[in-house]
């Protein structure tokens, strides 16, 4: 079993920035993928990014926006988000795949709301 812990969101701007940090713990586990998913209001869970240990893949609607990056001293990834939009408010969700099985674990969700 994978836990994961979410931190960093929040309400912002327009044009702001925020950063996201996901840290996953648990026994004997190799990741191969790290990643963030959001879902808005009504809407689908959608891709924002990913990372792995050769490539990192972006949403369209995100990219050029925001980085991810991972520290895998510590399993941590990181979703740093700048020049904000209001289109960007959702639940923000940490997504980890691991090595053995892919087995797929999701973090509780963190809000991030862009507004005036």
């Amino acid at each position: 079993q994978v836990q994961l812990v979410e931190s960093g969101g929040g309400l912002v701007q327009p044009g702001g920035s925020l950063r996201l940090s996901c840290t996953a713990s648990g026994s004997s586990f190799s990741l191969y993928s790290m990643g963030w998913y959001r879902q808005a209001p009504g809407k689908q869970r959608d891709l924002v990014a990913t990372i792995t240990a050769r490539n990192t893949n972006y949403g369209d609607s995100v990219k050029g926006r925001f980085t991810i990056s991972k520290d895998n001293s510590n399993n941590t990834v990181y979703l740093q988000m700048k020049s904000l939009k209001p289109e960007d408010t959702a639940v923000y969700y940490c997504n980890v795949v691991t090595q053995l099985g892919l087995a797929s674990y999701w973090g509780q969700g963190t809000q991030v709301t862009v507004s005036t």
